[in-house]
């Protein structure tokens, strides 16, 4: 062997050494046939064939009469056993991802020309592994309503699964999507047996690249007892495999779309608007979700493809709790509670109207509270409230509820915002089968969405705009060198890109749960960040003064 032939050989042993931590998204058959008496049936035939790939696989049983079909796609197949002196036998069976099944064969003395067939499909039982999960086909992934059309929700369906709803903030409580005890940010999710986890948040059930529901073709999530191929982590092991073109054309286009028509209202915009005298209405909620896909051949039995596009719309208004100040604390009052519990003010320069400030002496508390103020150098406003202070304070709009704030200078401000959200996923992917010993594809996904926050008060711009433009690309091989003997290599890459405004830093009055944004002097910035294989972004905190610190000249 030449030494170019050697350092080849070295690369690729090295390149399929790197892949084995991951899973192959792949899956295997194997069995045993015997005879009416129950023994071995050596130097059988065995074929298995996918009549919607045409791939079409050839083995012989071994002397103690079993079979094995190693790293396969998964997928319908016929399996057929033929041997001289008895009946050929078929059975169907579907084959899912990462579940090693085991089929069967009890031959039977017939005519050599008389075919079995067992209309039923087989059962596949995975008699290999000790590993625990369930595998999830396309037709019931198709089926099942999932709210989002997130593939990787069907976790939350399975045994040993924590699942507290959409509603527990994941940044905060991270117990939702923990898996027979370990983390939610232990789950590995891999993609056509390429890392697809989220390195900067470890959510569960998401992945960094989004899967459409028409373009999974099914996965499978392993809860415990996991394979040493599978590594990487504690926690679940999720498994999805995008469709592959087949000998037929087929294609599909869908639209869904869901209203408010009978959405209940949230329950603090609901005492908002009854307080103010408004109708209970709840804030607009519109999603549509629409798109199509289409996969045949380009040379039969050879060449496929698949590609898939879909996009999902959302007009929808969420509830904006803000804190605000109190009509008191506009006019320069400020309420405190004393020793004793009792509510005590501080009265301003414009308490004149009788009974506002019953507990007030002397007339003018905040300019009392600061003798030493009468230098135009350090006090150009006088003592006590700062009017340019208390003009900014006026500015905030009126309190509506008491769900945020002390309910002495500050309280609530509940509204309905818009939050519009754009989401784009498109999914190509290509299949070559060389022979029935080696096969190839290839599979790119990329993503265009647009999220624009929520204001921070009403008339307002939106408070942020997120675009993610993520992206990946994925490829592999099988080879079988032998009967015993087949390698896969899997490789590919994913970058996640987000695009954010940076924005000058803004001043915040009341608290940091009530950013309140200055007039700017000077136009947005804009930042991209794209990291190959995950990126992290970063934020600043602003610091916050009191209340009294805001009040104060």
């Amino acid at each position: 062997m030449s030494h170019q032939k050697r350092w080849l050989c070295l690369i690729w042993l090295l390149a399929c050494a790197a892949s084995l931590h991951a899973q192959t998204a792949l899956t295997s058959l194997r069995g045993t046939v015997t005879d009416p008496s129950g023994g071995t049936v050596p130097d059988a035939t065995v074929v298995i064939e996918n009549q919607a790939s045409g791939l079409h696989i050839t083995r012989t049983t071994d002397t103690n009469g079993a079979y094995e079909f190693a790293q396969i796609p998964p997928g319908q197949y016929k399996i057929t056993v033929k041997m001289a002196g008895f009946a050929a036998q078929s059975k169907q069976a579907e084959l899912l991802v990462n579940q090693p099944a085991t089929i069967n064969f009890a031959m039977s003395v017939q005519s050599a020309n008389e075919v079995v067939e067992v209309s039923a499909a087989a059962q596949t039982l995975n008699m290999t592994d000790a590993t625990i999960g369930n595998s999830v086909s396309n037709s019931t992934i198709e089926a099942l309503p999932m709210e989002g059309r997130n593939v990787p929700d069907l976790l939350s369906l399975q045994p040993g699964v924590l699942y507290l709803g959409r509603q527990v903030n994941p940044d905060l409580d991270s117990r939702s999507g923990a898996v027979a005890g370990a983390r939610s940010d232990q789950s590995n999710v891999t993609l056509d047996g390429v890392d697809n986890n989220d390195q900067r948040q470890g959510y569960a059930f998401n992945g960094v690249l989004r899967s459409t529901l028409d373009s999974v073709e099914e996965f499978r999530v392993t809860t415990t007892n996991s394979n040493a191929e599978d590594g990487r982590s504690s926690g679940a092991q999720v498994v999805l495999v995008t469709k592959s073109g087949t000998n037929n054309l087929h294609g599909s286009a869908y639209e869904y779309n869901r209203n408010a028509a009978a959405v209940a209202n949230d329950t603090f915009l609901k005492a908002a608007e009854l307080s103010n005298g408004l109708p209970n209405k709840p804030g607009a909620l519109i999603r549509n979700t629409f798109g199509g896909s289409l996969g045949g051949p380009i040379k039969k039995d050879k060449l496929f493809f698949f590609l898939n596009y879909e996009s999902q719309r959302t007009a929808e208004n969420k509830p904006v709790t803000q804190t605000v100040p109190t009509a008191s604390l506009r006019t320069g009052n400020v309420k405190y509670v004393d020793a004793n519990g009792n509510v005590q003010t501080l009265c301003g320069p414009n308490f004149s109207t009788p009974g506002s400030c019953p507990n007030a002496s002397p007339k003018n508390d905040l300019a009392a509270m600061d003798p030493n103020c009468t230098s135009a150098k350090t006090c150009p406003w006088g003592p006590g409230a700062d009017p340019n202070v208390l003009a900014d304070l006026n500015k905030y709009p009126l309190p509506n509820g008491f769900s945020s704030g002390d309910g002495l200078n500050t309280a609530s401000f509940v509204f309905s915002a818009p939050n519009p959200i754009t989401l784009n996923t498109y999914v190509a992917k290509a299949d070559y089968v060389l022979s029935d010993r080696s096969r190839f594809f290839v599979r790119g996904i990329l993503q265009g969405d647009r999220d624009s926050g929520p204001p921070q008060f009403p008339g307002e711009p939106s408070s942020f705009s997120l675009t993610n433009t993520s992206k990946g690309i994925a490829a592999g091989h099988t080879w079988t060198l032998r009967t015993t003997l087949s390698t896969t290599c899997v490789t590919g890459m994913f970058a996640s890109s987000w695009t954010i405004p940076e924005r000058e830093p803004r001043r915040t009055l009341i608290s940091s749960e009530s950013p309140r944004s200055v007039p700017r002097t000077a136009p947005h910035s804009w930042r991209s960040r794209s990291t190959t294989w995950w990126t992290t972004l970063r934020g600043s905190r602003e610091s916050t003064p009191s209340s009294s610190a805001a009040i104060g000249a």
